[in-house]
């Protein structure tokens, strides 16, 4: 075992180790180590622990000091001048007339080289670029040609997701993605939904790609001929997920119904012809088949409660707020009909309600400069689709 911690020079960048040579550092505190480049100043992701010998490549290097409040300072300066250097090498590729994208400047801890990292499609000439540059600053120049994922690493931002950029925050190196992870995840093969800000497909893709591998040995392929508990049928859909198929039954005209991975047996993995001799098992046999988590599931409990619990919590919390309900409707009724207490009733009373009513006389046709009858207090207008049952209907609205 050997004693490491781990350091980081940039934000999001790749992770290190050195020798803690007895010093015990925190996780967040500035260090100055050796490096081949000669003294950098970093910052403590890991604390002192231990690690596999074969985890580390020797000679290790040592860690020399803790940052100072001198050496934050020198950062920080170092720092100002990587904004002054960027505007100034932008104004040479400007004058020069190269096709090329600066993203980022990088000061060595003592000043004596400045890195320049740029992007482009194609190689750049930029020799007489690095004598101007060098005339200039009177230290070593370099610069590196990078690609748009680690233009994107170094810039920062958002995904699509909300959250900051994977490569920004937390992942050391790139991991090779491709179209084929997209596809045994269901996912659209649009390239504006499956590709990152960079331009390549997303880095998230890799992260669930080890389950969804596992999910597809365990589940048969589409167009699968496969036993299940209602017999021998075609498997129309995959849900990898939840482990599911959809089965098309031979002898069945209903829509398909939903198995779990569990409850078939393939007879056939993916299209193609029904094997020789084959007869399907007698309906005792299939019948082993059947768990109870798939009965759940194709009456739509799915382990939880299901649609009658439902219904029944639902007429009790309607009869309990129409219960709440009722004063305020009682109060509101006096306001706007006086004298049509009838109305707010207990629902119970309603047909004896119904069948007084229908036993009043029709109310006789008004005529043109009488006011209406019981003019005292405002009829309320029935529409036509609340007519009562048995021939009776409420007031009409006065003719004009």
């Amino acid at each position: 075992m050997t004693e490491i911690i781990s350091v980081r020079f940039r934000p999001g960048g790749k992770q290190y180790y050195f020798d803690p040579a007895g010093l015990s550092v925190a996780e967040g505190q500035g260090v100055i180590v050796e490096t081949g480049k000669g003294l950098e100043y970093g910052s403590c992701v890991r604390r002192n622990c231990l690690v596999e010998d074969s985890a580390v490549v020797q000679p290790l290097r040592p860690v020399l000091r803790l940052a100072t409040e001198r050496d934050e300072k020198q950062v920080r300066d170092n720092r100002a001048k990587e904004k002054e250097a960027l505007a100034v090498c932008q104004r040479l590729v400007e004058r020069h007339g190269l096709d090329m994208k600066l993203v980022q400047v990088e000061y060595s801890f003592d000043g004596s080289k400045i890195i320049f990292f740029f992007t482009s499609d194609g190689r750049v000439d930029f020799r007489a670029l690095v004598k101007d540059l060098a005339g200039i600053f009177r230290a070593r120049i370099e610069l590196r040609q990078i690609g748009v994922r680690d233009e994107a690493r170094m810039l920062g931002g958002f995904g699509i997701c909300g959250k900051p950029f994977c490569c920004a925050q937390f992942l050391d190196e790139f991991q090779p993605v491709s179209i084929k992870m997209a596809k045994t995840q269901n996912l659209s093969l649009n390239p504006t939904k499956i590709s990152g800000t960079c331009g390549r497909l997303m880095c998230c893709l890799k992260y669930e790609q080890g389950a969804y591998e596992d999910a597809v040995k365990r589940c048969p392929k589409q167009e699968s001929l496969v036993e299940c508990p209602d017999g021998v049928g075609t498997v129309s859909s995959v849900n990898l997920l939840k482990e599911q198929v959809k089965v098309r039954l031979e002898d069945s005209t209903e829509q398909p119904k939903s198995y779990l991975t569990g409850e078939v047996r393939v007879v056939r993995h993916g299209k193609g012809k029904r094997p020789e001799g084959y007869e399907p098992p007698s309906k005792a046999e299939l019948e082993r088949l059947r768990t109870q988590e798939g009965e759940q599931l194709r009456s739509g409990r799915g382990g939880l409660e299901g649609p009658s619990d439902l219904g029944s919590v639902l007429d009790r919390y309607l009869g309990d707020a129409g219960q709440h309900k009722q004063p305020d409707g009682q109060k509101q009724g006096g306001r706007r009909s006086r004298g049509k207490s009838a109305q707010n009733q207990p629902r119970q009373e309603k047909p004896q309600h119904q069948t007084q009513k229908q036993a009043q006389p029709k109310p006789a046709p008004q005529r043109e400069g009488q006011p209406p009858a019981g003019a005292g207090h405002k009829r309320r207008y029935r529409p036509h689709h609340r007519r009562k049952p048995g021939g009776g209907q409420g007031a009409q609205p006065p003719q004009a």
